[in-house]
């Protein structure tokens, strides 16, 4: 008979994830979808920028989180310019609360898609109809494009992250202002050793997951929470 997952044991009093707003890729891959557009721009998906709409769910979340009873004392942000933003937005709404300290952190990047990086789906069909029809033969959770990541990957990032707060922020509440492929890992790493691959729900911008400590494991308050917005 198979066991219940084995719950991660953590120090943290608890972790919030946000996910950036809106990006002009998110834009850009639904118009491609709709379009067929197999076009790819130049730069790095590093650098993506927020639209405005994405620009007002930061801003809706730093006034929401500027409410929160129990707010972060510690904040771990991406480097990639979409999720920075949101948290410069949001820190600027934060009312007379004094705004937490921010460490820009490699491990909550966002997946790396390798030689297909800033491709849409169009765009990656047409470039490499053969990588493509692999991927769809795969699990979602293996796959690893060419040079890139699979969210198995982004998991063992994200673990190794989580062991290190536990080291450096015991007993402190956490936000990480990260990516959707982030919030899947950490819900997973934090199911426990053994835990049941998660689906591929979507995450939508700028929402919310929680988890707060019972007894030393992380258990899940909200997850995918818009309600702020």
């Amino acid at each position: 008979m198979l066991t219940p997952p084995l719950p991660t044991i953590t120090r943290l009093a608890s972790v919030t994830l946000v996910r950036h707003g809106e990006s002009e890729a998110n834009v850009r891959y639904r118009r491609a979808v709709e379009t067929g557009d197999v076009s790819v721009p130049e730069g790095r998906a590093e650098d993506t920028r927020l639209t405005r709409l994405g620009e007002e769910q930061a801003a809706a979340f730093g006034r929401w989180l500027g409410q929160v009873a129990d707010g972060p004392e510690l904040v771990v942000c991406s480097p990639y310019v979409r999720a920075r933003r949101t948290w410069e937005i949001a820190a600027g709404e934060y009312g007379e609360r004094a705004v937490p300290p921010v460490v820009v952190e490699e491990r909550v990047r966002d997946r790396e898609n390798g030689v297909f990086a800033m491709h849409t789906e169009p765009a990656w069909r047409a470039a490499d109809p053969q990588e493509w029809a692999r991927r769809e033969r795969s699990e979602e959770w293996t796959y690893r494009p060419p040079g890139g990541e699979s969210l198995a990957d982004v998991a063992l990032r994200v673990r190794g992250l989580l062991g290190d707060l536990d080291a450096v922020a015991a007993g402190r509440r956490v936000l990480i202002v990260a990516h959707d492929a982030v919030a899947l890992a950490v819900a997973y790493v934090l199911e426990g050793l053994g835990a049941p691959l998660p689906d591929r729900p979507q995450v939508a911008n700028a929402s919310v997951s929680t988890w707060h400590n019972e007894g030393g494991r992380l258990v899940p308050g909200v997850w995918n929470s818009t309600g702020h917005l």
